[in-house]
């Protein structure tokens, strides 16, 4: 089934109003006539972008950071990231924002790489990726305690996506973001 015919939203109310996030209970018609209730977390959306650089010799590199996540209780290795939770504010700004405030970088080059649906099953929300290139450093502008202890990561492409094999890297938008820039660099190469 690759449509949502047949499918319909009945009703939704909100259930919690949260700072970026609101959690609403909606109603559902399915195909059949039946109804069927989810609750689903509405979301504006966020934005990740990875920074790449080359040494010397040409060699692909990336810029991680490993940041604690409270929801897991743990430190999470991720690309820079960020909610869109400025009114007007394109995801393309968001990246160059969210890049500077985490790793201290200003992307000179954006690429986008795609987007993806971090967890189609509970949230509304959207990633949208971008690869950032030729990056100048800068000062970060990091907000809240766990940016604060936020620690960057640089390593060689090829380290990274073993990172991903060996149950390193498992973060959604970082994983996606590493395997799009490989298969982009990969093709580049071919082409």
């Amino acid at each position: 089934m690759t449509s949502a015919a047949g499918f319909r939203r009945l009703t939704e109310s909100k259930v919690h109003q949260g700072y970026v996030w609101h959690v609403v209970r909606a109603e559902y018609a399915a195909p059949d006539g039946s109804t069927f209730q989810r609750d689903v977390v509405r979301s504006p959306g966020a934005v990740g972008v990875l920074p790449l650089v080359f040494d010397s010799e040409g060699n692909a590199a990336v810029v991680l950071v490993a940041q604690y996540r409270p929801p897991y209780e743990k430190v999470v290795i991720e690309i820079p990231a960020g909610m869109r939770d400025i009114e007007g504010e394109s995801p393309a700004q968001v990246a160059r924002r969210e890049l500077v405030e985490e790793a201290g970088l200003v992307p000179g080059e954006l690429s986008f790489l795609g987007e993806i649906l971090p967890s189609p099953g509970m949230t509304d929300s959207v990633t949208s990726l971008y690869l950032a290139t030729n990056n100048t450093s800068t000062t970060t502008d990091r907000h809240g305690p766990e940016e604060e202890y936020m620690e960057i990561i640089h390593l060689p492409l090829e380290d990274a996506l073993a990172m991903i094999d060996r149950g390193e890297i498992r973060d959604a938008k970082t994983v996606a973001a590493l395997l799009l820039t490989d298969r982009r660099l990969r093709s580049a190469d071919a082409g």
